[in-house]
């Protein structure tokens, strides 16, 4: 029924342009083509793909189930929270050398600072580079925790618009809210108890890691599966957005509007503006163009967003988010989103934007 679905989705929205020459909303001259090409990959691609483009130099728009549909952000989430912090210290209320000491709270797994001894201090500057250049998720517990979750979403609300955007939790709040759908106890687990819990593949063991740790039967358990839980948790809309809003706040990071210029310069260098990550979106895009970005993953959910040509003012920005759901988060769709890079590479890239990549 799914695929079904999917088929008369796809099929709808070519015949739109092949049967009736109607253009989508706010059409570019490059929109019918990319709109073809990202129906096909699509089609052919497990799960449902997401894609909003932006070229702000003539304000030109490009929505794939962009502008309307909620897409869950995994580590994309990073950007506003690092925004946030930024911001606190343009206002000189925070200084990137100020100290943070790390609790059992924070730990939460992926990335090295889960491993660190608690008790060790670490610098703001330090768990910028290593929230955004590695994803590391206990430094975005340890930066929220020292902004204030209530800061960090006043300003990504601002940034992003009330309307495509709900609400950004700790990462360890996000174990806790799919745990919970298994079973309400699994609000109290510790950090360390959810770190042993991740050791366990997805799937049947995740539920018996968590059963486990909690000491129920599985006659107990409120879902049975996995898929299940996550199916629930990703329904309330935590930790998700629209495609266009999350580009509304890169928008507005590229033209200076929530930073500083040497805030703004410095989220670009740990955002990978010098590196080519060969990942993604990013693998389909010219190796000489320059591309801040940053990828988020969760069970069966990915997103990679980021901005092509972001300095001078975003004067020659083109703006890519690209999220999937149902579909494996690691293998698939990165192939899928290459091939998103490679169809904005053919069908939106311009000689003068490879040109302002030199």
């Amino acid at each position: 029924m799914h695929q079904a679905a999917k088929l008369f989705r796809t099929l709808s929205a070519v015949c739109l342009l092949l049967c009736l020459s109607v253009k989508p909303a706010l059409s570019a001259p490059w929109a019918d083509a990319l709109q073809l090409e990202v129906a096909r990959i699509d089609a052919a691609s497990p799960g449902q793909l997401g894609v909003y483009v932006k070229r702000l130099a003539g304000g030109e728009t490009f929505s794939y189930g962009g502008d309307k549909t909620l897409w869950y952000l995994g580590s994309t989430v990073k950007v506003p929270i690092a925004i946030a912090v930024l911001q606190q210290v343009d206002a000189g209320k925070l200084r990137l050398g100020d100290e943070v000491t790390l609790l059992d709270t924070d730990k939460i797994e992926a990335g090295q600072l889960v491993w660190r001894k608690s008790g060790s201090i670490i610098t703001i500057n330090e768990l910028l580079n290593k929230m955004l250049g590695i994803s590391d998720n206990t430094a975005a517990n340890m930066l929220m925790r020292v902004v204030g979750e209530e800061q960090v979403n006043a300003s990504a609300r601002a940034a992003m618009g009330a309307e495509g955007f709900q609400k950004i939790t700790t990462l360890a709040q996000v174990r806790y809210d799919v745990y919970a759908e298994l079973h309400p106890d699994a609000r109290k687990l510790t950090n360390a108890q959810l770190v042993q819990i991740a050791a366990a593949p997805q799937g049947p063991q995740r539920v018996e890691g968590v059963r486990n740790a909690l000491g129920v039967s599985g006659s107990e358990l409120n879902a049975k599966t996995i898929d299940e839980a996550y199916a629930r948790y990703y329904k309330t809309g935590v930790n998700a957005a629209t495609l266009q809003a999350y580009a509304t706040m890169l928008e507005k990071l590229v033209t200076g509007k929530l930073l500083s210029a040497q805030s703004t310069q410095r989220l670009f260098t740990d955002m990978k503006l010098n590196i080519f990550t060969n990942y993604r979106v990013q693998a389909g895009l010219p190796r000489s163009v320059r591309f801040i970005h940053k990828t988020g993953t969760q069970y069966q959910r990915a997103c990679h967003s980021g901005v092509i040509n972001p300095e001078n003012g975003g004067a020659q920005a083109i703006i890519v988010a690209v999220c999937a759901a149902e579909i494996d988060e690691q293998n698939a769709a990165g192939k899928v989103f290459e091939q998103v890079g490679r169809a904005i590479t053919q069908k939106v890239l311009t000689p003068k934007d490879m040109a302002q990549a030199k």
